[in-house]
């Protein structure tokens, strides 16, 4: 398990690039990331990665230390492992999500598609699969902090409303509602619904959707997208077998239809 890890210290041009690189932008200044996971070395080095790019890092190796941190001491980001001790991930994303927003990617061993599904319907932004790759997670916490600061942003400062024929978004809520009735989206859910509506009849490949709703430099496992996909046709659609808004264009991506 620690030699995926191990292998992700050494130090290469990458991680040794002038200053310009962790301060991308003022948005990644003085960020903290708690990283709750039960396998101390694991924890260690990861912490150690995170550090070595400007990150502020605090650790907890059961699940509920890391609920009380991650209440508590209000992280920018939070990664979080699924099988812990006292509390397993699951209950700690759903218990994390009815009092904060913070955004949360879940570490998970397992390859099963359910326990993906799972995290992201209780409202996990995203998760990795391991082993990963340094480049690959650093990427991914600085997108997911990007995107939640740059959308505290524009919800101070964008008050619109748009209608796309039965469905209404509220970009300063980040709301979206179907003949009226609230869909009970997650943040995620509500992004990707929001950016094929402003593009209607626009097809975007996976990779594509990665790089504008996730904002990854590295494109990871596409599959993120279709499980969210899913997720959204099932409460959007009167019918997710036979969807008429979230439409897919064979062996090209996705694109927002709006029915007659």
């Amino acid at each position: 398990m620690l030699q995926w890890l191990c292998a992700t210290c050494a130090v290469t041009g990458e991680a040794e690039k002038s200053a310009d690189a962790i301060r991308e932008t003022n948005l990644m200044e003085a960020k903290k990331v708690l990283i709750i996971e039960d396998e101390k070395p694991i924890s260690d080095i990861i912490s150690y990665n995170l550090t070595k790019e400007g990150f502020e890092t605090e650790a907890a190796y059961d699940g509920q230390e890391g609920l009380d941190k991650a209440l508590k001491t209000n992280p920018d980001l939070v990664l979080l492992d699924i099988m812990l001790p006292t509390i397993d991930g699951f209950e700690i994303c759903k218990r994390i999500r009815e009092r904060s927003n913070v955004p949360i990617i879940i570490l998970t061993a397992k390859e099963e598609e359910v326990d993906k599904v799972l995290g992201l319907e209780l409202g996990a932004d995203d998760y990795m699969t391991k082993p990963f790759g340094h480049r690959e997670l650093i990427a991914r916490v600085k997108a997911n902090i990007r995107r939640r600061a740059m959308t505290d942003i524009v919800g101070r400062s964008e008050a619109n409303i748009k209608e796309y024929g039965n469905i209404t978004i509220d970009n300063n809520l980040f709301e979206a509602r179907k003949n009226g009735e609230l869909l009970e989206l997650t943040l995620r859910e509500f992004e990707l619904l929001k950016y094929l509506a402003e593009r209607e009849g626009k097809v975007y490949s996976r990779e594509q959707l990665l790089e504008d709703v996730w904002e990854y430099e590295y494109y990871g496992d596409i599959r993120t997208v279709d499980v969210t996909v899913r997720r959204l046709r099932e409460k959007l659609e009167d019918d997710s077998s036979d969807p008429g808004y979230i439409l897919t264009k064979r062996g090209v991506g996705y694109y927002f239809n709006r029915p007659e």
